[in-house]
């Protein structure tokens, strides 16, 4: 405690937090929330992630993610030795994104990849906070049932509370 702390009864909280807002909801966009969050809250951070919109699938107990070639040009396999780029073109093709899914899928596991169940179970262990959002439950008209446990109902206004309180706030 410093010298004013000590006289008012408050304490001096030297704990950095992040808060993000989490959007989307496909194989390749659900990374990058779930190991900035884990690896945060493995730095001694306190993390809020509010799940919204397509984001907030990431929360359901059945997670069937894939990912999409369409409105995505930097996506690029390794094959053959070499990386083969997914024309944008080629998302309009019935099944290339669930070839594209697949393939991602086991590039995931041969590389020993952990999977997003792997990491949300990490996040839940490592304490972080998740908001689901109430407007997109009810927008799309999910039940709390359809969720996992733990995760707490809130707006935009809780998110905001924990942002205005973040050291660093992500938009993902």
């Amino acid at each position: 405690m410093t010298d004013a702390s000590a006289t008012t009864g408050e304490t001096v909280e030297n704990t950095k937090s992040m808060a993000m807002i989490v959007s989307k909801g496909s194989l390749d966009w659900a990374y990058p929330p779930f190991i900035l969050a884990t690896t945060a809250a493995a730095m001694g951070q306190k993390v809020t992630m509010f799940f919204t919109f397509y984001g907030l699938t990431l929360l359901k107990k059945k997670l069937d993610l894939g990912v999409s070639t369409l409105g995505n040009p930097a996506m690029s396999m390794p094959m053959m030795g070499m990386h083969m780029v997914m024309p944008n073109l080629m998302g309009m093709i019935p099944g290339v994104d669930g070839m594209a899914s697949g393939m991602m899928k086991g590039l995931i596991k041969k590389k020993g990849i952990a999977s997003i169940e792997e990491l949300r179970d990490a996040a839940i262990e490592s304490d972080v906070s998740m908001i689901a959002c109430q407007m997109t439950m009810d927008l799309f008209e999910y039940k709390r049932d359809d969720l996992i446990d733990g995760p707490e109902l809130g707006g935009a206004a809780t998110f905001i509370e924990a942002a205005n309180k973040s050291d660093i706030s992500l938009f993902i």
